[in-house]
């Protein structure tokens, strides 16, 4: 074989293996959360990023495997920005051959007239487009509402909170809605931006930018994202340690007493709280508090 042939070869063995890894990770976390039943209407938002274009060709895929039945509806929020191609996402979606809607409202208007010139849009953006997209949910009988935030997102909402909102909260990969009416699914919530990176470069999707945000370069989630990656290439191991943590808390170790029974503790079970508060035994260890960590 040719160098060029070995060359195509490796890099579609490379392909094969990234398209199974996400396929994987996106099951994996649909059964962990069980974000997907029998019947459900999955409304998959896609806004024409890497993200959702990657989020729905998985959801395709695993469907014509999935042991039970369920519907994939794309929904699209054109929101009147300037130069945007009305054409790219239907065309798109007629070529797969998945069901879609285009909702049509003018957001950016409203967005640029309300929020100072320089300041971050993404805050009002996003609010906006949530309760449209809400609202065309009830109205359509979706039973399911898919995001496509991915692992990276998930991480860089809890350091945002912490330094920002004095929060210790991050992205669910389920959530229901405050009003009661809508489940939010993220089945994305294992994967990691790279691989969804080399995956959109890989299928080609027809990516389009959002000119609201994509001058912003000085948001607080671009200073969290590089701050994360640099704590990668620094210390490896480390941003899997912190998604890790996110599915492994101890309550009795935080300082939030409307989790933890605080001021029921006493001395009477050795200065420990009873164990059908704590859901065991506790350790007497604070565990990394206690040590030197330098990673």
């Amino acid at each position: 074989m040719t160098v060029t042939t070995v060359a195509m070869r490796k890099q579609q063995i490379n392909g094969n293996k990234l398209q199974k890894r996400l396929r994987r990770n996106v099951g994996r976390a649909i059964q962990d959360f069980n974000m997907i039943e029998e019947g459900d209407r999955v409304m998959v938002c896609l806004s024409g990023g890497k993200d959702s274009f990657a989020m729905l060709d998985i959801l395709c895929n695993l469907r014509l495997r999935a042991p039970v039945p369920f519907e994939l509806v794309a929904v699209n929020l054109d929101q009147k920005q300037p130069g945007f191609p009305e054409h790219v996402l239907p065309d798109y979606l007629r070529g797969i051959g998945v069901p879609f809607h285009i909702i049509e409202q003018d957001t950016y208007s409203v967005v640029k007239r309300v929020i100072p010139e320089g300041k971050t849009t993404c805050g009002l953006c996003s609010r906006l487009r949530r309760g449209i997209l809400y609202s065309f949910a009830a109205e359509s009988g979706m039973t399911k509402i898919a995001l496509g935030h991915h692992r990276d997102d998930l991480m860089e909402t809890l350091f945002l909170n912490m330094f920002h909102g004095g929060k210790l909260k991050a992205m669910p990969p389920k959530l229901l809605s405050d009003d009661g009416r809508h489940v939010v699914i993220r089945p994305l919530a294992y994967c990691r931006e790279r691989d969804l990176e080399a995956y959109a470069e890989l299928r080609q999707f027809p990516i389009i930018p959002c000119n609201l945000c994509g001058s912003q370069d000085n948001l607080q989630r671009q200073a969290i994202k590089q701050m994360l990656r640099q704590w990668e290439r620094q210390f490896p191991g480390r941003v899997d340690n912190i998604f890790a943590a996110l599915q492994n808390v101890a309550p009795s170790h935080l300082a939030d007493p409307a989790l933890f029974d605080f001021a029921g503790l006493g001395a009477r079970n050795g200065g420990r709280a009873p164990d059908w508060l704590t859901g065991g035994p506790q350790e007497d260890s604070e565990d990394a508090t206690d040590q030197d960590v330098r990673a």
